[in-house]
Order: structure tokens, then C-alpha cells, then sequence
């Protein structure tokens, strides 16, 4: 195996997208539907900061998450590792193409202190959004992570809106990213074992050369689609209407706790605006 294969390997198994870990901290404890309000709370941090201050304040807001949730951080840096080109690119877009006082100059291309400022700046706020939207699944099973977003949506069923339909597929697309990330990597072991090279040539022969992997992925997805199908079909499952929970949401004095003190922590984002503005 080369460092291209071994990469690519390492960075299928790198994806946490999805994927649930057990445990009984402060926020596994949280209601699901509070958690979901909550990290879109914190999602308005982030968009609302308009200096690196009230960006450190959702930070900060992040960091003590996750104490509380006692995920392992290493977990979360591992999970970045996929996102590691997107950061990338996004860096270099911000620093040589933005106008400002000039640093380097080489060429046609310029670092400017204002492109570094809003590289830095952004590459910071897309690490905590996607630690932060992370946490959610990280402490959330699928089930009731379904049942809470369910539960939100329901005022739309007044307005026909198939609304356990679209918890349903959703969270079912969470629970399978890890499935498919698993089958893929069995899939390239295999044509590599069967002498596949997708390592030579130039970029469209290896773009080519993922056919092989790409068609046996959609074909075990399609079949797993309609096994999950039929398994649902046996069962007499019928969707929301009349369907009753194994366990039921409910709401306690922590939950209230917790979505306040993330409103503390916006409205602590918003000030700092204002004063830095």
C-alpha cells in the first residue's frame, strides 16, 4: 500500500459524521430537542461574530461542552482530518486574493494582513461548527435524535407537511454515512486485491479508475435501502401517525438551564459587536 492508498484509507476511517458514543454526562443527559436548539443557538454565535472577541466567546461556549460531555478531544481532532482540504483551500482563497495592507508579494500573488486576519478568522469559525455540530450526534442516539426532531417540526403538520418522514430519512442518512464509509473501504481492498490501480496515471485515469468502487457502493446502497425497506414493511411500520415511543421526551430544569446559559453566551457575542463595532 502507498501513502496515496494509505491516505485515502485513513482518512474513510477518520468520518465520525454519524456516529453515536454512549455515556452518561451532563449532555448526554440533555433533551434531544434542547440540544438541537441549543447547537443551533450556538451555530448563530459563530455567524453573528464579527471579531475575533465574540468568536472566542463561542469558543468558549464549545470548550466547556465538551468538558461536560467528556468526549474525548482527540476524538474531535480526529474527526477534522476529512475537512483538512476544505481548510486548506479556504485559507489560500482568503490570504491571496483579499485587498489590504501588503505583507509578500511574489508575482501576480500577495499576502495582505487583511487576508490573513479573515483567513484565520474563518478557518476558526468552520473547525468550531463542524466540532459543534458534531457534539450533537456524539451525544445523541438516531432514535431519539428522530423523536426530537419530530417532536420540533410538528406544528408543520398542520400544513401537511410530511413531517416524521423528513426526521425519518434524515436520521437514517446519519445512521448509514459510517455503514457506507466501512463498505467502501472494503470494496477498494478488494479491487485493489484484484489488481485494480488507482494510483497512476494522471487525474482523470484515477477519476476513471474509481469506477470500480463507485458502482459497487451504489449497488450495495440501493440494496441496503430496500432491505431496510422491507424489514419495515414486516414489521407494520406505518410512519407517525398513531406510532407510540419507547421513551418519551421530557423536559427538566436542566434543559431550561442549558438552553439559557447558550442565550447568555449569544447575547454575550452581540454585545461584543455592538462595543466593537
Amino acid at each position: 500500500m502507498n501513502i496515496w492508498e494509505s491516505g485515502v484509507t485513513a482518512m474513510l476511517k477518520d468520518i465520525t459524521i454519524g456516529q453515536y458514543f454512549p455515556g452518561k454526562s451532563a449532555v448526554h443527559g440533555l433533551d434531544p430537542r434542547f440540544k438541537i436548539i441549543i447547537t443551533g443557538v450556538f451555530i448563530a454565535m459563530l455567524f453573528s461574530a464579527d471579531s475575533f472577541y465574540g468568536l472566542g466567546v463561542g469558543i468558549v461556549f464549545l470548550i466547556i461542552s465538551f468538558i461536560l460531555s467528556k468526549i474525548p478531544f482527540r476524538l474531535m481532532l480526529k474527526s477534522l482530518k476529512p475537512i483538512i482540504p476544505i481548510i486548506i483551500f479556504t485559507s489560500v482563497l482568503n490570504i491571496f486574493f483579499l485587498d489590504g495592507a501588503v505583507l509578500f508579494k511574489l508575482g501576480f500573488l500577495k499576502i495582505t494582513d487583511q487576508g490573513l486576519r479573515t483567513s484565520a478568522f474563518m478557518v476558526i469559525r468552520i473547525i468550531a461548527l463542524i466540532m459543534g455540530s458534531s457534539l450533537l450526534t456524539y451525544t445523541t442516539s438516531p432514535i431519539t435524535l428522530t423523536d426530537a426532531i419530530e417532536r420540533l417540526l410538528s406544528p408543520l403538520k398542520k400544513l401537511k407537511f410530511p413531517v416524521h418522514e423528513l426526521a425519518m430519512m434524515m436520521t437514517i442518512a446519519l445512521r448509514f454515512i459510517p455503514t457506507l464509509i466501512e463498505e467502501t473501504d472494503k470494496i477498494m481492498s478488494a479491487q485493489k486485491a484484484r489488481g485494480a490501480d488507482m494510483e497512476s496515471g494522471s487525474l482523470l485515469q484515477r477519476a476513471k479508475a474509481l469506477t470500480p468502487i463507485l458502482i459497487p457502493l451504489f449497488v450495495s446502497a440501493f440494496r441496503r435501502a430496500e432491505e431496510l425497506a422491507v424489514a419495515m414493511e414486516c414489521r407494520c411500520y406505518q410512519g407517525g401517525d398513531g406510532r407510540t415511543r419507547l421513551r418519551q421526551l421530557h423536559s427538566e430544569g436542566k434543559d431550561y438551564f442549558a438552553l439559557g446559559m447558550s442565550i447568555v453566551f449569544l447575547n454575550g457575542v452581540i454585545l461584543i459587536n455592538i462595543l466593537t463595532g
